[in-house]
């Protein structure tokens, strides 16, 4: 076969158009995201308890259902939420693969329980979706905090509906709620409970379908609807007569507010008060087309907005995808112009360009097989492709010195190819071969670990394979053509033509580097070889003792350097919200100051720090909520355009904070991406 691709005019030509098209075609398909898809699966069962409280649910529900799934295999992990009116429990599986067999179980299981409380509804087993965040939106306006939660829903239907994000939520709020505060000396004046103000709100606050009613041809449905969900319209209702006989509305006897629950449920954008709408991807999304789109309806709706709205993006997790995606590109288009610099001077032009044009065919070649296996572009597919570009380009200069070498024996040029490829042969299949063996292995890993660790041999070897395809029926041939229309030009007997000047120094310089020193090396090797295997060994044991003594440290998911750092506050149980406040803007001052100072310093003017956002009642570390919980967050410049490390940055910020009184926990970090991440 390698004979006849080597010979046939056209058949190399095609099967390597026939990659690059194919490549070409699968390119805007490949779903990018940041790591391949490792949550482990999950089932949850869901049952609500209407008015029951979280102990009653507690004891009523998720101690029944833990104790009915007790026996159940394959579970890993259990654990029920109890609050108010509902229970929750879910359940980790061992693997994904038994999903739909542990739903049929689950519920089977929890159906069985017949010591329920009658007021329960119908029990509820799916299995949990986990959605990748992508990007947040933070929408800034000077209004009320109802006003803004209403015009940040609006902006999150627009988003859903006129550029198909799908997945977008509205954060930064508690329970919307109109607080009514009735006055005691009015209620007594007039001789009402609270129960009986309550009362009269629901039997006049009701919106209900009355019925239809039949006209011959066409029948009319009726509906009472006098439903009041703003507080000038309940302040209308009417509680009673005035002693004069005149109506008695609530306004007369209550204050009225539109609030929300908690006020502890809020966040400020750069010391503004501001909505978030944070985006999310489900499995089959592609991180880039989203962040893409939510960057455009950013651009849009700032044009359009009302004077004082404004909408930023903040926490660009899809960043740190888009900086190594950037990077591979860049270190492929390096990795190419270095091999084809280095064999220039050793070979001809033409000799060189397509040694090195082996490395885009096979990379197209297996975006293509990417598609179609379900495989993505992430960071660790990314990784295997790095890896890929120096493992191909060693057989295909392989390839070219053997033929170089039988050209030099004076072989016609089609027989030099044939042969110097046949020569290589075994030598380069077995180390392919090698390399799947050892890499393959990771195919069989379980867990989270597993299902990220695959993709690298997943496309490692998709890579090589092709590689091994072009190496040995494309590359032939084209250097084949190559030498033989050199040739046909009468560029000497090689078909070369003078060599440049810097490239005949070069080469005089080398030759004599391998005549003189390189010899010299080698025969000092052999003569002292027992020496030389025994220090090679000792530096072995070496390199071991230094793993197994600590002094190099092992890491399996090392931080990757973002664009997000957070100090994560918890303070004592029962603090006030003042209290986290001036927590919270000790921390933001001392990141500003740190701006000021690293901006001017280190980034040459750019503004490092970008954005400052404050969330309370929320820390990913924390399994509580409360006015004493808080996560400051900051945007920094994108890694790729600045001069900071991001560990670096975060110690000074940790510095500069200094003591702060009484804190349960203070971390400051950045959000971990990957297994076990937060």
């Amino acid at each position: 076969m390698i004979r006849y691709f080597a010979r046939h005019p056209t058949a190399a030509n095609l099967l390597m158009l026939t990659l690059l098209l194919l490549g070409l075609v699968a390119l805007p398909q490949i779903k990018r995201e940041t790591f391949p898809e490792f949550s482990p699966a999950y089932i949850i069962a869901s049952v609500v308890y209407p008015g029951a409280s979280p102990q009653e649910v507690e004891e009523s529900i998720c101690m029944r259902m833990e104790d009915a799934v007790d026996g159940l295999a394959n579970i890993v992990e259990t654990r029920c939420e109890a609050v108010e009116g509902s229970a929750s429990l879910i359940l980790k599986l061992t693997h994904s693969d038994i999903v739909s067999r542990m739903l049929v179980d689950v519920q089977t299981q929890i159906n069985a329980i017949n010591d329920f409380p009658n007021e329960i509804e119908s029990p509820i087993v799916r299995e949990l979706d986990w959605n990748e965040p992508v990007v947040d939106v933070a929408i800034n306006a000077d209004t009320s905090w109802p006003q803004l939660k209403a015009y940040a829903e609006q902006l999150k239907r627009k988003l859903k509906l006129d550029y198909g994000v799908s997945l977008v939520a509205v954060s930064g709020f508690s329970d919307h709620q109109i607080r009514i505060e009735l006055k005691e000396a009015s209620l007594r004046q007039l001789g009402l409970s609270v129960g009986d103000v309550a009362d009269r709100l629901a039997r006049q606050n009701i919106k209900l379908p009355s019925g239809n009613i039949e006209l011959g041809d066409k029948t009319l449905l009726l509906r009472f609807d006098e439903q009041k969900i703003t507080p000038t319209a309940l302040a209308q209702t009417v509680i009673g007569a005035d002693s004069e006989g005149g109506m008695l509305r609530l306004g007369d006897i209550a204050t009225l507010t539109d609030r929300f629950e908690l006020d502890e449920q809020k966040i400020l954008f750069d010391g503004q008060p501001s909505a978030i709408l944070k985006v999310s991807k489900n499995k089959a999304d592609d991180a880039l087309r989203i962040k893409e789109r939510v960057a455009q309806f950013v651009e849009d709706e700032n044009q359009i907005a009302p004077t004082g709205v404004t909408l930023n993006m903040t926490n660009d997790l899809s960043s740190l995808l888009w900086d190594r995606l950037t990077m591979m590109v860049r270190n492929g288009w390096q990795g190419v112009t270095l091999v084809f610099a280095t064999m220039w001077l050793f070979f001809t032009f033409r000799y060189s360009f397509w040694v090195a044009a082996g490395l885009p065919v096979a990379f197209l070649g297996s975006l293509f097989l990417m598609t179609g296996l379900g495989l993505s572009i992430n960071i660790m597919s990314l990784v295997a492709l790095l890896m890929a570009i120096g493992i191909m380009m060693d057989d295909a200069i392989v390839i070219a010195e053997s033929i170089a070498a039988h050209l030099e024996r004076g072989q016609p040029v089609t027989e030099a190819v044939t042969n110097g490829v046949k020569k290589v042969f075994p030598g380069v299949l077995s180390s392919y071969l090698t390399t799947v063996c050892i890499f393959g292995s990771l195919l069989f890993l379980q867990g989270e670990m597993g299902a990220v660790l695959k993709v690298v041999p997943q496309v490692l070897i998709l890579v090589l394979t092709l590689s091994l395809v072009e190496a040995f029926l494309i590359l032939p041939h084209h250097l084949s053509h190559s030498l033989k229309k050199q040739r046909e030009q009468g560029r000497g007997a090689k078909g070369e033509k003078p060599d440049l000047a810097f490239k005949a120094w070069f080469l005089n310089k080398f030759e004599a580097f391998r005549q003189k020193q390189l010899v010299t090396a080698v025969e000092a090797v052999v003569r002292w070889r027992y020496l030389f295997l025994g220090s090679v060994i000792a530096m072995l044991f070496i390199s071991f003792s230094l793993l197994a003594g600590g002094a190099l440290k092992f890491v399996g998911f090392p931080e990757l350097d973002g664009d997000i750092a957070e100090a994560r506050v918890i303070l004592p149980p029962g603090s006030s919200l003042a209290q986290t406040e001036k927590v919270v803007q000790q921390i933001v001052v001392a990141a500003e100051k740190l701006n000021q100072q690293w901006s001017a310093g280190k980034e040459g003017g750019q503004t490092l720090v970008e954005h400052i956002t404050e969330q309370y009642n929320f820390n990913a570390d924390a399994d509580e909520n409360g006015p004493h919980v808080a996560t400051v967050r900051l945007d920094l410049l994108s890694a790729e355009s600045r001069n900071t490390v991001i560990d670096d940055f975060i110690a000074a910020w940790r510095k500069e904070v200094g003591i702060i009184a009484d804190p349960v926990s203070l971390v400051f970090k950045q959000p971990i991406m990957g297994p076990g991440g937060r």
